[in-house]
């Protein structure tokens, strides 16, 4: 096995073996609620518990939401239920209400634990069979999508629809918008896992993005040169084609593949992802109804 393909493992495994919750003390701020039980996922046979955060004074309106999409939900908003620390997603998304007038639902959604490594890689890949990421992404789309629409006041129009993952996740990432353009706009790539297949650069090559797309890419330099290089070619091949969607990359020299790079990388990228939002929140529908 390549040494860079060993190193990765070693990255990825861990979140795998985690069994239950570590003894640590919950973080999750208040607007954060688990949905249980979890939901279930027809197309990978699996049920998937959601962690979604409301923005600030989503209960005292009737306002309507754009929606984050996440991978890797234990990570996101719970030390206790983290891998290495969690990434601060409900801090981030407050402070970036308060400061930028940039407020969205963010549903995170579980990984299977030893099963992470088999759903978040959506295409063929023999090491790791069975590829079961096409079908996970497909759920993400036609399970957890339409109850989150139904049961949350959400602007479920493409523009207003996004999807971030980190590793393994941030290939999910990269997968669903090009896979389903049609349901998301905007997807945060960190340090995607592109050594599992050349297929994503293939995919990008074939298919144009819809020019009002926004692919935000980020790696860290201590990822290794060939992961730079990875997602400085995925750029190139984004940009080449006539119209082509927005892409901004972003490479920190003295970041690594952790949860703490992407903590940081994070608010960075909703920001540039949302730039919008707060002029399409205050010209948007506000919706009947007070779910």
């Amino acid at each position: 096995m390549p040494a860079r393909l060993a190193a990765l493992l070693l990255l990825c495994l861990p979140w795998c073996a985690v069994a239950a919750e570590p003894a640590r003390p919950h973080t999750a701020g208040p607007r954060v609620s688990v949905f249980a039980p979890p939901l279930r996922m027809p197309a990978s046979l699996s049920a998937r518990r959601l962690r979604v955060y409301l923005p600030p004074g989503y209960e005292a309106g009737n306002r309507r939401y754009p929606v984050l999409y996440m991978f890797d939900g234990q990570n996101l908003f719970d030390d206790a239920t983290s891998y290495a620390g969690e990434w601060g997603v409900d801090e981030s998304m407050d402070a970036l209400a308060r400061e930028a007038g940039l407020s969205a639902i963010v549903v995170g959604i579980d990984h299977g634990n030893a099963q992470r490594i088999h759903e978040l890689i959506p295409y063929a890949n023999p090491r790791f069979l069975p590829n079961a990421g096409a079908a996970f992404v497909d759920d993400v789309v036609h399970a957890i999508k339409p109850f989150i629409d139904a049961n949350y006041r959400t602007l479920p129009d493409r523009a207003h629809t996004a999807v971030l993952g980190s590793s393994l996740g941030g290939l999910s990432a990269d997968y669903a918008i090009h896979r389903h353009p049609e349901v998301f706009s905007k997807a945060g790539v960190f340090s995607p896992s592109y050594w599992v297949s050349d297929e994503p650069f293939a995919i990008a090559a074939r298919n144009r993005l819809p020019a009002d797309a926004r692919i935000y890419l980020f790696m860290g330099g201590r990822e290794g040169a060939e992961a730079v290089s990875g997602v400085e070619h995925m750029a190139r091949i984004l940009r080449m084609h006539p119209g082509a969607a927005d892409v901004h990359v972003r490479i920190v020299p003295d970041a690594e593949h952790n949860e703490a790079a992407w903590r940081e990388a994070f608010p960075h990228a909703v920001r540039w992802l949302f730039q919008d939002a707060a002029r399409d929140h205050d010209a948007g529908p506000a919706g009947p109804d007070s779910r």
